[in-house]
C-alpha cells in the first residue's frame, strides 16, 4: 500500500524569545496550515505523531488539542535532532500497515537562546551521547566551547587531515544555503554571505565559524499522510507526494571503534541508510532532483555528500566548490537555506525538509524554485543516534 503526504505546513523558524508564543501556538500554525493545504479537516484525522525533545511530557496531546478535541491517539515522538522524521516515519507505517487512513505528524520546538548542549545539563556522564563525547574526548580532548560544535568541528579537522579538505570548501556549505535562504520567507536569516564573509565570522569550534552552524529556533512543521484510497476517495491525488521509501538507522559498533568523530557524528548510519532507501525504491542517487539534507555543522553536509553517493569519500569539499550542490549544478542541495540559514528546531526540522520537499516537488517553490524536479530526497540525523532517509516523487 503507498502512503502519500497530501499536505504540509510550517511556521516561519525565529530566534527564540523573538516572539511572545508557546509550542501550542506554532503547533496550531503549522498543522492547520497542513490541514489546509490537503483540504481536510481536523476530524478526518485518526492519528496524530507529535514530535519534540525540549517540551515536557504529553506536549503533543496540548498541541494536538489547539486542533481540534476528537479524542484521536496523539502519540509523542522524541528521537534527538531526527525527531520530525522518525514521527514521519511512524505515520507512514501507520498508513501503509493499514491501521490508518489519514495520519498528522507534527512537530515543534520552543528552544532557548545559546548553544545547544549535550543531552543531560552539564553532567555528560549522563547524558544519552556520553559514549560518542567520551570518544571525541579520547581523540580530541574536551575543551570549553559549545559540546556539539566541538564533536562536529573535530570530524571537520579529521576530514581535513584525512583528505586535504580545505577551511574555504567548508565555508563554501555555510555561504551557498545562506544564498538559498534568500528567497525563503520562513527561513530564520535571509542574508547571503560570502565564502570569505563565512570565513571571517566568529570561530565557534576550529575550524567552524558561526555561519556554518545551525542555530538554536522556536517552529513548527506538519504533514498530512493519507493512504492511496483515502486520497482517491478525497480527491486529494493531483498535488499529493508519494514516499517512496523510508529507512531509519541506528549506531554500530562501527560507529566508535575507530575512535573518529566522522563516524561518531553518523556517516556510517547515513551510509546506510542511504543504502536501504535506495534498495527498497529501485531508484539511486542519480535518479534524485533535490535534496534537503542535515547540515547542522558545514561539515556534515560534506559527510552526506559521500553518504548519499553523490561523490567519493573525501572528494566532498571538492563536490561543493564546483557548483554541483546548488541551482546550475547536478543537485540543489538544501534550497530552503538548510538548517544553517533556516534554522534547527529540532521536533520540527525533519518535517520542514519534507516540507520544503513537497513545495519543490509541485513546482510551487517560487524563486527558490528546482526547474523539473520529480525525485526529492530528505536526510535527518540525530545524535544518540538515528539517521533518517524519506525519498519522495511526485
Amino acid at each position: 500500500m503507498k502512503s502519500l503526504v497530501a499536505g504540509v505546513g510550517m511556521t516561519k523558524f525565529e530566534k527564540p524569545e523573538s516572539r511572545a508564543w508557546q509550542y501550542w501556538d506554532m503547533a496550531r500554525e503549522a498543522g492547520t496550515a497542513a490541514l489546509a493545504d490537503a483540504g481536510i479537516t481536523y476530524g478526518q484525522v485518526e492519528q496524530v505523531l507529535a514530535g519534540y525533545c525540549f517540551q515536557p511530557s504529553t506536549a503533543g496531546q496540548r498541541a494536538a488539542y489547539e486542533l481540534g478535541l476528537t479524542g484521536v491517539p496523539v502519540h509523542n515522538v522524541n528521537n534527538n535532532c531526527a525527531t520530525g522524521a522518525s514521527a514521519l516515519m511512524l505515520a507512514r507505517q501507520l498508513v501503509e500497515g493499514g491501521a490508518s487512513e489519514c495520519v498528522l505528524a507534527l512537530g515543534f520546538e520552543k528552544m532557548k537562546r545559546g548553544a545547544l548542549g549535550g543531552g543531560a545539563g552539564d553532567d555528560f556522564s549522563t547524558s544519552p551521547v556520553a559514549r560518542h563525547y567520551s570518544v571525541m574526548a579520547a581523540a580530541h580532548g574536551f575543551e570549553m566551547s559549545p559540546p556539539t560544535a566541538q564533536i562536529f568541528g573535530n570530524a571537520a579537522r579529521e576530514h581535513m587531515e584525512l583528505y586535504g579538505t580545505t577551511a574555504a570548501q567548508l565555508a563554501a556549505v555555510g555561504a551557498k544555503n545562506h544564498r538559498h535562504s534568500v528567497h525563503n520567507a520562513f527561513a530564520q536569516f535571509q542574508t547571503d554571505y560570502s565564502v570569505a564573509e563565512v570565513l571571517a565570522s566568529k570561530e565557534i569550534h576550529r575550524p567552524l565559524t558561526r555561519l556554518q552552524c545551525s542555530p538554536t529556533s522556536d517552529g513548527s512543521a506538519a504533514a498530512v499522510v493519507v493512504s492511496e484510497r483515502f486520497a482517491a476517495e478525497h480527491g486529494l491525488e493531483e498535488r499529493a507526494v508519494e514516499i517512496v521509501a523510508q529507512a531509519m538507522t541506528t549506531d554500530t559498533e562501527a560507529s566508535f571503534a575507530s575512535g573518529r568523530c566522522i563516524d561518531v557524528v553518523g556517516a556510517g548510519m547515513s551510509r546506510a541508510a542511504a543504502r536501504a532507501v535506495y534498495e527498497r525504491s529501485g531508484l539511486g542517487i542519480e535518479d534524485v532532483d533535490v535534496i534537503e539534507l542535515h547540515d547542522c555543522f558545514s561539515i556534515n553536509e560534506l559527510l552526506t555528500y559521500e553518504a548519499l553517493g553523490m561523490c567519493g569519500e573525501g572528494e566532498s569539499g571538492k563536490l561543493v566548490e564546483s557548483g554541483a550542490t546548488t541551482y546550475g549544478g547536478r543537485w540543489v542541495v538544501n534550497p530552503s537555506g538548510g538548517l544553517i540559514s533556516k534554522g534547527h528546531p529540532l521536533g520540527a526540522t525533519g518535517l520542514a525538509q519534507v516540507c520544503e520537499l513537497v513545495t519543490q516537488l509541485r513546482g510551487e517553490a517560487g524563486r527558490r524554485q528546482v526547474g523539473g524536479a520529480r525525485v526529492g530526497l530528505a536526510h535527518n540525523i540525530g545524535l544518540g543516534g538515528a539517521a533518517v532517509l524519506t525519498l519522495l516523487r511526485r
